[in-house]
C-alpha cells in the first residue's frame, strides 16, 4: 500500500521542452565538457540541476525498497524492545506455575474420586439391603431381638463412611478445583507459548509444546462433559475420568522436557 502511494507521488515528466541549459539528462563526462570547452562553473550549474531534478525521484525509490530492507529486523521478535517481559523472571512464572498446577491436577483428581465415592457406596449398600433377611417375630408381632449379621454390619459400617463423605463436601470441592484449572491452566498454557516468542521471536514444535496442547485440549474436552455427569450420565463420568486420566499422563511425561527448557532459561537469559 505504502509503495503503491509512493509511485502516484512520482514526478510526471512535463511535455514542453526542457531550458537550454537542461536539455540532457545525463551528466556530460569531463572529456567531453573539456572538448567542448564548457567551463568549470557552467558544469557545476548544470549538475546541480539535474540532481536537484532527479531528488523526487530518489526519495520515491527509496521508501518503495524501506520495507524490503527493514523486513528482517521487523521479523525478530527479541532485542529488548519487550523489555523484562524478555527476561528471566517472566520466564520462570511458567514453570512455576505449571508446577503447581501438576499438584494441583493431583488433588483435583482425588477430590473426583472421593465424591465418586460417595456415589458408588450408596449403590453398595442398596445392594446388600437386598441380602438381609427378614427379622423374625414372635406369634404377638413382636420383633425378635438378635445380634446383628454380618451383611447388616457391613451396611452399618459404609453408611457411617458415606455420611463422613459427605461432611467433606467433596462434590463442590473437586467442581471447584477443575474449574481453577480449566481458567487459569488454559490460560498459562497459552501464556507460556507467548513468553517463549518473546524471548526468542519463534516456537519450537516439539514434544514439550505438543503435549502442553493436548493438554489444554483435556481440560476442555473433560469440562464438556458435566452436563451430562450432572444429568446422571455414566458414561460422561466413564469418560470424563479417562480423560482426566491421561491428562496426568500427560503431565508426568511433560515433566523432563520442562526441566530442559528451565537450563536453557538460565542459560541464555538474565534477570530480571
Amino acid at each position: 500500500m505504502a509503495a503503491t502511494l509512493t509511485l502516484l507521488k512520482l514526478p510526471i515528466l512535463s511535455d514542453k521542452p526542457l531550458p537550454r541549459s537542461s536539455t540532457s539528462k545525463f551528466v556530460p563526462l569531463p572529456s567531453i565538457s573539456s572538448k567542448l570547452n564548457i567551463s568549470k562553473d557552467s558544469t557545476i550549474l548544470f549538475l546541480d540541476q539535474n540532481i536537484n531534478a532527479l531528488k523526487p525521484c530518489f526519495l520515491s525509490l527509496t521508501a518503495i525498497t524501506f520495507p524490503f530492507l527493514s523486513e528482517t529486523k521487523d521479523a525478530l521478535a527479541v532485542g529488548g524492545e519487550f523489555g523484562i517481559l524478555e527476561g528471566r523472571s517472566f520466564a520462570l512464572i511458567h514453570p512455576i506455575v505449571m508446577g503447581a498446577f501438576f499438584l494441583y491436577t493431583l488433588w483435583a483428581g482425588y477430590l473426583g474420586w472421593q465424591w465418586r465415592r460417595v456415589r458408588t457406596i450408596q449403590n453398595e449398600i442398596n445392594e446388600l439391603k437386598k441380602q438381609v433377611n427378614p427379622t423374625a417375630v414372635t406369634p404377638d408381632g413382636k420383633p425378635v431381638e438378635a445380634p446383628p449379621s454380618p451383611v447388616e454390619l457391613q451396611i452399618q459400617q459404609l453408611t457411617e463412611e458415606r455420611k463422613e463423605l459427605i461432611k467433606g463436601s467433596y462434590k463442590d470441592r473437586h467442581f471447584n478445583a477443575g474449574s481453577i484449572l480449566l481458567g487459569f491452566g488454559v490460560l498459562e498454557s497459552v501464556g507460556g507459548g507467548v513468553n517463549t516468542w518473546f524471548r526468542t521471536g519463534k516456537l519450537f514444535p516439539g514434544p514439550h509444546l505438543f503435549a502442553g496442547a493436548a493438554i489444554t485440549v483435556l481440560w476442555a474436552l473433560a469440562a464438556s462433559l458435566v452436563p451430562s455427569m450432572q444429568k446422571g450420565s455414566e458414561t460422561a463420568r466413564n469418560l470424563h475420568i479417562a480423560l482426566n486420566a491421561l491428562n496426568v499422563l500427560l503431565f508426568v511425561w511433560q515433566i523432563p522436557t520442562g526441566i530442559e527448557i528451565v537450563f536453557k532459561v538460565f542459560e541464555f537469559t538474565s534477570w530480571p
